[in-house]
């Protein structure tokens, strides 16, 4: 069952308070945001389950990628899923529709620093790879602390680009890689935002803040997950800002795609790769 919420006065699809998309609104970049859900999927949802008639918000619930297995791992649980991007929330619907038909679902478009929901609205939120995107992120967290009832949990997941390393070593990698999180707070995020979840939380007034590395390592005795994560997912988010990075003047065509090659160099079976996600959960005294 799904139902939608009266949609606001169409706005600027990347808008959301000054903040674009860093990795854009495309065909690839969805299907590399599902890659990357049902990859990460026990990694980061382990722990995670809504109980039957609890009301949980999925803010900035884009394509529905990380929708599908909170509803999943929460049979009967009431959500509403909400995105700034109606074409990326069409996508969400679908999405849910194909895996999750009898799932008990509201759909939202708008901005989450002006829901419409009134105060405590919400016994759980849920947000990952958020606040990554915005200019301020306090402020966003402020705006989910007004609709979440005293009580309640929060549940934030991010990466953080700071946190690759990988084998063969290389410094054209790791430059590649900074364009990436430089073009990102050009936007108006922050691409290293993990390493910030305790004390973000903390300033916006949850309590019982609890965060935890959960790291993905791929190397020759996992190639399926080399392929996955380390290309699919984290060479291939890196290489979509390849356009930008080279009309920002960040760097040249030549080093930008050495640094790539180098990323898919860590893929092959003599090469190793890490990254760590944070999972921050909180609670709204």
């Amino acid at each position: 069952m799904t139902t939608e919420t009266a949609r606001p006065t169409h706005r600027n699809e990347n808008e959301n308070d000054g903040t674009t998309y860093v990795h854009g609104y495309s065909d690839t970049e969805a299907r590399r945001l599902g890659d990357q859900a049902d990859t990460l999927a026990e990694l980061l949802h382990a722990g995670t389950a809504y109980p039957a008639g609890s009301r949980v918000l999925e803010a900035g619930c884009g394509v529905g990628a990380q929708t599908v297995h909170l509803l999943a791992a929460g049979p009967g649980m009431l959500l509403t899923a909400m995105d700034l991007s109606a074409d990326s929330l069409a996508q969400a619907r679908a999405r849910v529709a194909a895996q999750a038909p009898d799932a008990d679902v509201s759909w939202h478009h708008g901005d989450l620093h002006r829901m419409p929901f009134p105060d405590g609205a919400f016994d759980h939120v849920f947000l990952c790879f958020v606040l990554e995107h915005l200019p301020d992120p306090a402020a966003g967290l402020a705006a989910l602390r007004r609709v979440l009832r005293p009580g309640g949990t929060i549940t934030v997941i991010e990466g953080d680009h700071g946190s690759a390393f990988f084998h063969p070593q290389s410094p054209a990698a790791g430059r590649t890689i900074d364009h990436l999180v430089r073009l990102q707070a050009a936007a108006g995020g922050d691409g290293l935002l993990g390493r910030r979840l305790h004390p973000l939380l903390t300033a916006a007034g949850f309590t019982d803040v609890t965060v935890r590395p959960r790291a993905v390592y791929a190397d020759g005795g996992r190639p399926e997950l080399a392929e996955a994560f380390t290309l699919r997912t984290f060479v291939a988010m890196v290489e979509a800002v390849r356009a930008e990075a080279l009309a920002a003047g960040l760097t040249t065509a030549e080093d930008f795609d050495r640094g790539i090659a180098d990323l898919r160099r860590a893929a092959e079976p003599d090469g190793t790769f890490h990254y760590t996600f944070f999972k921050a959960v909180a609670v709204n005294p």
